[in-house]
């Protein structure tokens, strides 16, 4: 299995980081990093959801598979909330 992602250092995906958790996580992306860790998020929104699905998007089209690790609770919920569970690729 591949490392989990060291530059990628979030500790929230919300509506007020997205922009620049959107940009860190694709310059990650275009470096090679394909799983990324989310233990270090501590607070979550539906902003989060979608900047998940977005990476995984933009690694897709790269070529990738990007794989989630230590996905927060919050995010858990709100995927199953959404009928999204099972979209995001877990590790």
């Amino acid at each position: 299995m591949a490392e989990a992602n060291p530059m990628l250092s979030l500790d929230a995906l919300t509506f007020d980081t997205a922009q620049a958790a959107l940009e860190q996580g694709c310059l990650a992306i275009r470096a090679g990093e394909t799983v990324f860790d989310l233990g270090g998020v501590r607070a979550a929104d539906s902003s989060g959801v979608a900047l998940l699905l977005a990476w995984q998007r933009r690694a897709r089209d790269a070529g990738q598979k990007l794989t989630f690790i230590n996905v927060p609770c919050n995010i858990d919920a709100l995927t199953q909330l959404y009928g999204l569970d099972g979209v995001l690729a877990r590790g």
